[in-house]
């Protein structure tokens, strides 16, 4: 990390070049659409929906520890992120950062996953996003709300992203709305659903209230290489100021000595394929059948949030 880089890590090169080629493969794929077969667009569908999954990581790993130095360039980094991804990155921050890493697995994570009781697993790991978009977009507007006389910048910020990508989706929409639906749309709405339903594998079944056990941890490389080091969430939720490149390092170092065997996973999807399709039980990290608490409506957090107008605060680019 040289200090007189425009980055603060370099291995945030990859990240910038991956966000780049995407909204340079953008309009090329929306020019091309009408030359290919259903096989082809298909194909393109597929590639779409997986990058958008990776750019939500990308989003992810920028709102916890901005890329640039500079909080002009991270700004227009959200900027570029928020019309390639179709969401205004800013408001990943009131419902990760504020609500669930502060608040995990209570009634004031809006993303808690005892929010999905279905009998069958399968269906918990499938509909985890439906159950909770609901009170995510209310939280965020709340705080988009309040932030207007706390941290106008942030406000002002949020607010420009939006306009950017509603902006895009209503031309993408007037010029073709098939283009729209297939290359916008649908990759968007996936990327969600897989962000999102992430937190499902990454905590159901552990104990929030355990200094090591709070969180599933998955340390596959070509996975782990793929969403930027987003398998190594035990110490993301313990360390989330550092970098996405330290992750590993710090996973076995501070990690790995103290959590649970089941909650060091090594492959994603062999996990997936035991927990949601054979035996598709659902279990704690000891084995044990999960036990529900009772269904809760999730509570206020926005109201308790206390932010100083002059102090800097993990609010993405702008602090």
């Amino acid at each position: 990390m040289a200090e007189a880089s425009l980055i603060r890590y370099k291995a945030d090169y990859r990240t910038i070049a991956t966000v780049v080629a995407y909204a340079i493969f953008y309009p090329i794929s929306w020019y091309l659409w009408g030359q290919f077969g259903w096989i082809g667009k298909t194909i393109l569908v597929l590639v779409h929906c997986n990058w958008q999954f990776f750019i939500a990581t990308i989003i992810h790993n920028t709102i916890h520890v901005p890329i640039f130095r500079s909080m002009a360039w991270n700004k227009a980094f959200q900027f570029l992120l928020s019309a390639v991804k179709g969401n205004p990155v800013s408001g990943y921050v009131p419902g990760h950062n504020l609500s669930h890493h502060k608040h995990l697995q209570t009634p004031k994570d809006a993303a808690r996953t005892t929010r999905a009781r279905f009998k069958w697993n399968f269906l918990n790991q499938l509909l985890f996003f439906f159950l909770l978009a609901r009170d995510i977009m209310k939280s965020e507007k709340a705080f988009v709300q309040r932030m207007k006389d706390v941290k106008p910048g942030w406000s002002s910020q949020y607010k420009k992203e939006a306009i950017l990508v509603g902006t895009i989706k209503v031309v993408a929409l007037i010029v073709d709305w098939q283009r729209m639906l297939f290359l916008i749309f649908i990759p968007n709405m996936y990327s969600l659903w897989g962000i999102f339903g992430t937190n499902y594998w990454q905590h159901d079944g552990c104990d929030e209230n355990h200094p090591y056990n709070h969180s599933r941890s998955f340390t596959g490389k070509l996975f782990n290489w793929m969403a930027f080091n987003n398998g190594y969430h035990g110490i993301h939720h313990m360390y989330m100021g550092v970098h996405w490149s330290l992750y590993p390092e710090y996973h076995e170092r501070l990690l790995k000595p103290h959590v649970h065997p089941s909650l060091d996973q090594k492959s994603l999807f062999v996990y997936l394929w035991k927990s949601c399709i054979w035996p598709g039980k659902r279990l704690d990290y000891l084995g044990n059948p999960v036990k529900l608490p009772p269904q809760v409506e999730t509570a206020d957090w926005v109201s308790d949030v206390s932010i100083d107008p002059e102090a800097k605060v993990a609010l993405g680019a702008i602090q």
